[in-house]
C-alpha cells in the first residue's frame, strides 16, 4: 500500500475515498419497512455512489459491505445481505467493465458460500484490466482481523527462510495486507450520524481525514459525496507535522 498521495500543503481532490455505508436498517424502520428492505435500498445509493465517484475524478473508492462482526445478525438478514451482493454483480457487472471500473473484494475468503466465492473470483477477473475507477467492497471484512491475517502470513514467511523478521518495516508490512494494491485513505466517511470506525481500515485510515455525515446510507449519492469532500479539500493535513506560522 503506498504512502498518502498528497503533501502536507495540498487541498486537492482526495485520491482514495473510504465509505462506512450505515443506517440501512434505521432508514427502514423509519418508514415502517423490514431491515432487508433497507439493505435493497442501499444497494441503489451504492449504485449512486460509484457514478458520482467517478464523474467527480475519484480514483480509487473502498465501501465496507459486511463486517466479520456481521455474521452476529439474524440469519435472515445475513442471507439478504449475500443476496444483495449476488444481486449488485448480477445487474452491475458488465456496466463496470464497459465503464473501467476494477472491481475488487478485500476480506477473509474462508466460510463464504461457494457462489459467493466464485462471483467474488469472477468480478474480479473480468475488470482486472480496468483504470479508470478502482472500487473495492469490503465483505467478511474487518481491520483487526486483516492485521491479524497478514501476521500470520508474514510469520509464516519468517518460519519458512523466506523473510527476515528485522526486515519487516511499515512498507513490507503493508504488502501482506488485503489492501496491498491501494494506496492510503484520504478521506474517510461514515453516514447515519454515528461517531466510530467500526474495525474498518484500521491500518489504511492512520491520516485519513474523517467525515461524518447525518445521512442514512439509502439516501447518499453525488450530493452527499460532493459536500464530503468539499469539507475534505477544506482542510490541512500535515500527516503528523506541526502547523504552518501563522502570518
Amino acid at each position: 500500500m503506498a504512502q498518502p498521495a498528497q503533501s502536507p500543503s495540498q487541498a486537492t481532490m482526495p485520491r482514495h475515498v473510504a465509505i462506512i455505508m450505515d443506517g440501512n436498517g434505521r432508514w427502514a424502520k423509519q418508514r415502517a419497512r423490514p431491515r432487508t428492505f433497507g439493505h435493497a435500498e442501499g444497494v441503489e445509493a451504492l449504485r449512486r455512489t460509484v457514478e458520482a465517484a467517478g464523474e467527480l475524478g475519484v480514483a480509487y473508492l473502498t465501501v465496507f459491505g459486511f463486517s466479520t462482526e456481521n455474521w452476529r445478525r439474524p440469519a435472515e438478514e445475513v442471507n439478504a445481505l449475500f443476496d444483495l451482493l449476488r444481486l449488485y454483480v448480477a445487474r452491475d457487472l458488465d456496466k463496470l467493465v464497459r465503464e473501467g471500473v476494477r472491481v475488487r473484494v478485500i476480506g477473509a475468503r474462508e466460510g463464504l458460500q461457494r457462489d459467493i466465492a466464485l462471483i467474488i473470483e469472477d468480478a474480479e477477473a473480468r475488470t482486472k484490466n480496468n483504470s479508470k475507477l478502482n472500487l473495492t467492497i469490503a465483505f467478511n471484512y474487518g481491520g483487526q482481523d486483516e492485521i491479524v491475517r497478514a501476521a500470520r502470513r508474514a510469520a509464516t514467511d519468517v518460519a519458512a527462510g523466506k523473510l527476515q523478521a528485522s526486515d519487516i518495516d511499515h512498507k513490507i508490512f503493508e504488502s501482506y495486507l488485503d489492501t496491498e494494491e491501494l494506496p492510503a485513505a484520504d478521506l474517510l466517511i461514515r453516514t447515519s450520524g454515528e461517531f466510530r470506525l467500526s474495525n474498518f481500515m484500521l491500518w489504511q485510515s492512520a491520516y485519513a481525514e474523517l467525515v461524518f455525515l447525518d445521512v442514512l446510507w439509502p439516501d447518499f449519492g453525488k450530493e452527499a459525496l460532493t459536500e464530503a469532500i468539499t469539507i475534505f479539500r477544506a482542510r490541512e493535513r500535515r500527516y503528523g507535522g506541526s502547523a504552518p506560522d501563522p502570518a
